[in-house]
């Protein structure tokens, strides 16, 4: 369960030395454009002590590259670091995933060490319309917008109204490839109004989004509490989940529950709520 995915600009060494504790399920070492052009290298350099640092108290490590020149250079680099995987801004085809893997294999066979997953950022309209390859691309772990770089491509604010339509493209791609969905219906710039990013966080669970990215360690906890399942949620799902195999013994697949009609997909969604918990629950 990946709620939490807190960036930190990869050249900041009083940042990373600190984003271990901050309670973020996934922490992004960003080389791009928290980055200055000319920091770039050194911050790629640094990566074999900021992938460990970072990552010491338990957190999913990604790096999020250039989509330059740079790029293959810093991919190698966030493999032999340890990353668990990439963040790949810009991204409006498959074929660079696949030029990653091609890359990278040979890297991970020489290293000995798992395949490095993607995180596909789809950040203008080419992508938007390709969204569904991409998600179904290899090595996927999710996908995401960047709705600042989004709206610019458009021409357009970043504003939720207009944020919304192209990420629930983005979003149902992710639903239908099978993969993780990251996002909110907002910028993540504005990270001051907490109430604000709260309320967010929860209709984006409610679209059955997995987690967001934040650029302010205050948001790790209000992303953490907003996609993680209530107590009162994990209590209805055991409750239905236990009820549904009585009634399955008894030969009923439909029945009633406290005054509720349940069936198949109200219960494989009490199901998938508590997998989220214990993955072989």
């Amino acid at each position: 369960m990946i709620r939490s995915l807190l960036y930190v600009p990869g050249n900041t060494p009083r940042f990373l030395e600190k984003a271990a504790s901050r309670g973020a399920d996934a922490i992004i070492i960003d080389l791009e454009d928290a980055v200055p052009e000319a920091l770039k290298s050194s911050a790629r350099d640094a990566l074999g002590q900021s992938v460990p640092m970072v990552g010491r108290g338990g957190a999913e490590v990604f790096v999020r590259v250039n989509m330059t020149d740079r790029l293959l250079d810093d991919a190698e680099a966030a493999c032999r670091a340890g990353a668990a995987g990439l963040y790949l801004p810009k991204v409006n085809s498959v074929t660079v995933l696949d030029r990653l893997v091609a890359h990278l294999a040979p890297i991970e066979a020489e290293t000995k060490r798992n395949p490095l997953r993607f995180v596909p950022l789809i950040e203008d309209a080419e992508g938007l319309f390709e969204a569904r390859a991409i998600a179904r691309g290899p090595r996927v772990l999710g996908i995401s917008s960047g709705g600042e770089d989004l709206a610019t491509s458009m021409g357009a604010k970043p504003l939720p109204e207009v944020l919304r339509l192209p990420k629930q493209m983005i979003h149902y791609a992710a639903k239908a490839a099978g993969v993780l969905s990251f996002g909110l219906f907002r910028s993540t710039v504005d990270f001051a109004d907490t109430e604000a990013i709260r309320e967010a966080a929860e209709e984006a669970r409610s679209y059955g989004f997995d987690g967001a990215s934040c650029i302010h360690p205050s948001v790790v906890p209000v992303l953490n509490a907003a996609f993680a399942p209530s107590e009162a949620e994990i209590v209805w799902a055991r409750k239905v989940v236990a009820a549904a195999r009585t009634e399955e013994q008894a030969g009923r697949g439909a029945f009633m529950l406290d005054g509720q009609f349940l069936d198949a997909p109200i219960v494989t969604r009490a199901e998938r709520l508590l997998a989220r918990l214990h993955p072989k629950t």
